[in-house]
Order: structure tokens, then sequence, then C-alpha cells
């Protein structure tokens, strides 16, 4: 079941008349962190791949799409069931774009080659309605968070990737697991600012990548803000995080902007909301 609502109140970004132009619904989500323990929202995301992204014509998937992902040889029930539903998804006809996340930074070739998704760099400039769109997943954008930061160069090298894929499935699990419980605690140590985008750092990437739209997720604090950027009208949008009972989907169509509210299959009918 799916609720929508503008999310283009302010009109839409500059076009660019340069560069190919998407055709049909195109699609971007974040932040589902699917779990083994989260069955209720591997079953929502599995109900959107066969539903509605099959009305799309691309999918943009921009990071942490699982809580934590330790490798592509993990062939636990649930990651099986994703895998299907991306290859179903793309055998439809739907294009999928992965960026990776600070939690599913190891999906890899094979998990590409298993669901024909294709694994995009991280920022990724890219044409959306003929308007110049920088897709990232949001995680460099929090400058202030010099712990994490460096946390995210170490776990990044290939070094130290290619030394925890050589580890046995459960001593990856148990290490993810610590990981987690150390995020957790990290975080209440955190101010809100220093976990969100730095606003200096948004204008390089647009200034960098002559982008006049960015979308991404990682903090989630899903908005539409509006800005003026040496001199023109930009926009970073901002995509929500899942939750077992509610997904939210940023829709571009025929160069309107939506967000729309995925529900359970079955769910109490609601009004659509506009703004």
């Amino acid at each position: 079941m799916i609720l929508t609502r503008r999310a283009d109140a302010a009109g839409p970004p500059p076009r660019d008349p340069a560069g190919e132009v998407d055709r049909g619904d195109t699609l971007f989500i974040s932040d589902l962190h699917l779990a083994p323990g989260r069955p209720e929202r591997i079953r929502l995301f599995l109900d959107f791949l066969g539903g509605r992204a099959r009305r799309a014509t691309r999918l943009y998937i921009l990071g942490d799409l699982f809580d934590a992902w330790i490798g592509d040889d993990d062939n636990s029930a649930p990651y099986t069931q994703v895998r299907a539903g991306l290859r179903g998804l793309t055998s439809a006809g739907t294009a999928c774009t992965l960026l990776l996340g600070n939690r599913d930074f190891l999906v890899g070739r094979q998990f590409c080659r298993d669901t024909d998704c294709t694994l995009g760099p991280d920022p990724a400039l890219t044409n959306v309605g003929g308007v110049r769109t920088l897709l990232m997943h949001g995680d460099l954008l929090c400058t202030a968070d010099l712990d994490y930061l460096r946390f995210r160069r170490l776990v990044r090298n290939q070094l130290v990737k290619k030394l925890f894929l050589w580890k046995s499935l459960a001593a990856r699990r148990a290490l993810a697991e610590g990981y987690r419980r150390q995020s957790g605690a990290a975080k209440t140590d955190k101010t809100a600012a220093i976990m969100d985008a730095d606003p200096a750092a948004v204008a390089d990437y647009l200034t960098r990548f002559r982008a006049v739209h960015l979308i991404h997720g990682h903090t989630h604090r899903p908005a539409d803000h509006t800005l003026t950027h040496q001199g023109q009208a930009v926009r970073r949008t901002v995509l929500a995080e899942w939750h077992d009972d509610h997904g939210e989907v940023l829709v571009h169509r025929d160069g309107t902007w939506n967000r729309e509210t995925i529900l359970p299959s079955g769910a109490e009918q609601h009004s659509t909301s506009r703004s």
C-alpha cells in the first residue's frame, strides 16, 4: 500500500539540457537495515520489490540495505530471499543500482551477479529528468564525526577487508555484532549536530560535481531542503529510514518529486496527503 505526498513544494531544480533523461518512475530508498531479526521489515521490502518497484524504470538503493553485511558468502535464509527478490525485480525490467553504506560496505561482485544489480560509486553523479543529481549514502557529509570517519577509513582499507573476509562466518558475525553494540553506545555520547550533514560539506560536493540536487540517506532525518548555492537554487533531499511497519520511497516522475509511504500488504487504507 502506498501513500503519497509532494516533495517539491519549492519547485524542481534547474534543468541541465545535456545528458540522458530517465523515462518512467525513478525510485530512491536507503537505510532499510534488513537483518534476520527483522522479518516484518524483510517482508515489507520483498512486497515492495514484487509490487511498487516493478512499475519503475530504475531503483536506487543509497546504502545500508542491510544492518550488517559480513560477506557475499552469507547464505542465511533472509538474505537468499532478498537476493531472489532483487533478481526478480531486475528480471522484470527494473534496473537497480546500489551504493554502499556504513553497515553494508562489504556487498561485492557476487551479490551483484546474483541479483543483476549494479554497484555504484559514492558519490555518484547521475541525470534525473534532465537535472544533474548527486547521489550519496550520506556518511561522508558528516565531517564533524571524526571518530567515525577514522573508523571508516580503516575498515574500507582493502587489506583490512580481505583479512576480515578470510575469517569464518561465525567469527565475522561475532565481530559485526560487537561493532553494532559499540556503534550504538558511541551514538549516545554524540550530539545531534555531529551526526548530521555539515552544510560546508554539502556545498563542497555540490561544487565539485556541479550538481543542483543532492539526494542522500544515513542521517535518518528525512527532509526537503531548498538552498542557495553560488547564486542558484539547489536542493538537498534526505531519505527516510525504513521500519518494521512502514517504509518510504522518493519518486521522480515527469519532473515532479513525491514521497510515497510503503505499508504492509493488507494494511488499512489511508488517505493521500499532499504538502
